[in-house]
């Protein structure tokens, strides 16, 4: 683990709450979060000041209930005035990737730098890097050193860094199919052990569930052929924890709240001591409509019943999660 500097330690007890754990809510989808309202204003794309207006009415509801907030450089720094003096997290990469370039490499927000998301609010770094050990190792060469070179910018500013990585199909395989869902643990356990290298610098890793919850045997959320057994993806779970020395947390993924909730329910039940989440679309995702449906009035009736509710039910389980500092 990076070096736990008086920044850094200030910086981790800010985004956290008392009892040390990360209850952590994320709106720092840009282009994605675009393309949800466009679906529903059936339009063409969203003005910028919706997407804006979104992320302000999501964090002044939401941090009611999270330790804090991950927000984006793009469209969520007036977001930042309504997070009710909770903790700061803001997304140093650049969004999004094409279709014309699928090795994704990652690139970091034009204009800013560590020290400038810092003086910005931020109490801690994130970045995300799509990365799978099956990649081209030229791709992710490239990958490594650009996580060294954030690593380094944020020692040097004393500031935590929360690594977030997304592993992505190579194989041509559909990545919500059961063939990618069989690959996926690999592709989560390698990367884990990866991005732990001191090399990288990185305090706390942002993870996917190293199964697809859907995909286990006997789950709520598996409605068809299953990949793994119960036991087996427990011991998968296990051996994921077991590849980091790091704290680290959930991501959503995109999943439902009910799913997402499964999974964390089977992380617990697999004995798994991880240290909280950064919980995005599973609690906010369909509060879309609603905004879309009767504005910034019926998203926050939405959010204040229905997406206080989903993160409340998330936070229940993180009663049983471990204080980062246990790491």
């Amino acid at each position: 683990m990076a070096a736990m500097t008086p920044g850094k330690i200030a910086g981790l007890k800010a985004v956290s709450d008392e009892c040390g754990v990360i209850a952590a809510a994320a709106m720092d989808q840009r282009g994605l979060l675009k393309t949800m309202l466009a679906r529903e204003l059936k339009t063409g794309e969203p003005p910028e000041a919706m997407v804006i207006e979104f992320k302000q009415i999501v964090t002044g509801v939401l941090t009611k209930y999270a330790s804090s907030i991950l927000l984006d450089l793009q469209y969520g720094l007036p977001a930042t005035k309504f997070r009710r003096g909770k903790g700061l997290l803001l997304a140093y990469e650049k969004a999004g990737y094409t279709v014309d370039h699928p090795e994704r490499l990652p690139t970091a927000s034009e204009g800013w730098s560590v020290l400038r998301v810092k003086e910005a609010g931020a109490d801690a770094i994130k970045i995300l890097v799509y990365y799978t050990p099956f990649e081209d190792a030229w791709v992710n060469e490239q990958k490594h050193a650009w996580v060294e070179r954030i690593g380094a910018e944020c020692k040097a500013h004393d500031i935590p860094l929360f690594l977030e990585f997304v592993g992505y199909d190579v194989h041509g395989e559909d990545e919500k199919g059961i063939a990618y869902a069989k690959r996926k643990p690999e592709i989560v356990l390698r990367s884990m052990e990866e991005f732990s290298k001191e090399r990288y610098l990185a305090d706390v890793l942002k993870v996917e569930a190293p199964v697809q919850i859907q995909y286990v045997e006997g789950t709520k959320a598996c409605k068809g052929p299953s990949a793994y057994t119960r036991a087996e993806a427990k011991e998968i779970f296990r051996k994921a924890e077991r590849a980091t020395h790091l704290p680290f947390v959930y991501l959503s993924a995109g999943v439902t709240n009910d799913a997402f909730l499964e999974m964390l329910e089977f992380a617990v039940d697999s004995g798994v001591s991880f240290n909280g989440v950064l919980c995005g679309r599973a609690t906010w995702q369909d509060g879309v409509p609603a905004y879309v449906k009767d504005g910034a009035r019926g998203l926050e009736q939405w959010l204040e019943t229905q997406g206080a509710e989903n993160i409340q039910k998330v936070n229940h389980v993180l009663k049983s999660a471990a204080p980062w500092d246990r790491r």
